[in-house]
């Protein structure tokens, strides 16, 4: 800073020798001189103050931004659930700014990311739960998630589309099997929640626990409504053959009516 500060007082000899030259050569009287030294002088002076107006405009600007991001960074921290950012006290004005200001624009973009993955995770939930006619998860909407709830929120997504899964194919292999049997006991749903089961688009199919249940004891009416023929159909066939046994049935006859 001495070096520089020598060069600027140089460069200032310099000009003021080649301005006294010229003032000389014109010939400019002395009073006239001092005159325009004395201008000279004021505009070196206002230059140089403005100058130092606008470092310490930056400074008080520098330190309003330090104050700004050390306020934001307390209020992300308690909303991230954080410990609170500690600075280099040993650090510059600049430093000490750059760094809050880095910090900030980091804490605000984990916060932007956990609502938006919170958004999509309660997305997901009322779907999931609009097919399983479960409740809601419980969290507070309200706040910024902590990594800990959005864990537990992405486990309970996870469980309720593994719960799904396992009900749709229980739902399409019960479904199958509940419209065979219908063909082969020639019955018409005559349900609403026949008609849901058989008729209505499998992804259309609400997939809640009672609904489970109700088409798991559909089929089984039908296993059983199937049984009772087949039990009745062996009890007329035995009868039959107990019929031609009496009747002296030839066998080609029999063969020809079975």
């Amino acid at each position: 800073s001495e070096v520089l500060a020598a060069e600027a007082a140089s460069c200032l000899n310099r000009a003021m020798a080649a301005l006294r030259d010229i003032w000389e050569e014109i010939g400019i009287p002395e009073e006239q001189r001092l005159e325009r030294t004395d201008v000279v002088k004021k505009h070196i002076k206002s230059l140089l103050d403005m100058m130092v107006a606008e470092e310490e405009s930056l400074k008080e600007r520098l330190l309003k931004s330090i104050a700004l991001c050390r306020k934001e960074l307390d209020t992300l921290c308690r909303e991230l659930q954080l410990s609170p950012f500690e600075t280099e006290e040993e650090s510059t004005i600049l430093q000490m700014e750059k760094n809050l200001r880095t910090r900030v624009e980091v804490l605000q973009k984990q916060k932007r990311d956990r609502k938006q993955e919170l958004k999509a995770l309660q997305e997901q939930d009322r779907d999931l739960c609009d097919i399983l006619c479960t409740a809601l998860f419980t969290i507070d909407t309200g706040c910024v998630p902590s990594l800990e709830d959005l864990d537990r929120y992405r486990r309970h997504v996870a469980s309720l589309n593994t719960l799904k899964e396992q009900r749709r194919e229980e739902f399409v292999s019960n479904k199958r099997q509940i419209i065979l049997l219908m063909e082969e006991l020639d019955h018409t749903p005559d349900t609403s929640f026949e008609r849901d089961v058989v008729c209505e688009d499998e992804e259309a199919f609400c997939l809640s626990k009672d609904n489970i249940v109700a088409l798991q004891n559909l089929l089984q009416q039908l296993e059983a409504r199937r049984a009772l023929n087949e039990a009745v159909c062996a009890e007329l066939r035995a009868r039959i053959v107990a019929l031609w046994e009496r009747l002296q049935i030839p066998e080609e006859e029999r063969e020809s009516s079975a």
